[in-house]
């Protein structure tokens, strides 16, 4: 099986190392996986500040390049939701092949690869914050607003990993206040919110923190750094990967 590694832009110039556990991972689960180097941004961030006409070339853009293929996986759930959601381009068809066939990497090894056996160990306490997109968006996990039978693709893959002991916070989905933009337009509300969720994960007991979406970790980091407190914050790729 091929698949396209779609590497996001705050991944690919913050945190290369999320896309290298990435495609090692889909690597070791016998994916061959190619890495297009002509692909650029999906045109998430014009499109949500309201550029729609400057975001279309950009998008027509991502078709191009990843329509020639099968599966287009990617360590992100904002992004993929765009993508799935939002994509716009004039040639109609590649746009529902790259809509149908672009996964966020969790929902990838659940619904495809199927996968029910990771070999990594990771002996840590880990809490898993559940991105607005990733949750709400893809349907990686239930809300808790559903009264509907629990699951979470991410849980169940952690669960997989050798000496990790999982541990919930009392508001599992709440948001950590980044939402892109949100962040920059309504700081002091941001802020609040990350730290919110930050004691929420220290009185759980948290060593790590663990999320679909870096751009989520790269907040709620920024805060645990500035108030000096004892967690690591590491995207699910990099577990399962086999991170220390």
């Amino acid at each position: 099986m091929t698949v396209a590694l779609f590497v996001p832009c705050y991944i690919d110039q913050f945190y290369p190392h999320v896309a290298r556990a990435a495609l090692t991972l889909l690597e070791r689960l016998g994916c061959r996986v190619e890495v297009p180097l002509d692909q650029t941004c999906c045109g998430q961030p014009l499109a949500n500040t309201g550029f729609a006409r400057e975001a279309r070339p950009v998008m027509a853009h991502f078709v191009r390049v990843f329509a020639p293929y099968e599966y287009i996986v990617a360590p992100s759930g904002s992004c993929v939701f765009h993508v799935r959601h939002h994509l716009e381009a004039d040639d109609a068809g590649a746009v529902r092949h790259v809509q149908q066939r672009t996964y966020e990497l969790c929902q990838f090894l659940r619904e495809v690869l199927q996968v029910e056996r990771i070999p990594a160990r990771f002996p840590h306490r880990v809490a898993v914050h559940d991105s607005c997109h990733g949750l709400r968006g893809l349907g990686l996990g239930r809300p808790s607003e559903r009264m509907t039978p629990a699951y979470s693709m991410v849980r169940d893959l952690l669960r997989q990993v050798d000496g990790l002991e999982l541990v919930e916070p009392s508001r599992p989905d709440e948001c950590c206040g980044f939402g892109g933009t949100f962040a920059v337009e309504e700081e002091a509300v941001s802020v609040r919110m990350g730290q919110d969720r930050l004691d929420d994960f220290l009185q759980a007991g948290a060593e790590v923190v663990v999320s679909t979406d870096m751009s989520c970790l790269m907040h709620l980091e920024g805060l645990a750094r500035r108030e000096r407190l004892p967690l690591r914050f590491l995207h699910v790729a990099e577990i399962l990967a086999g991170a220390d």
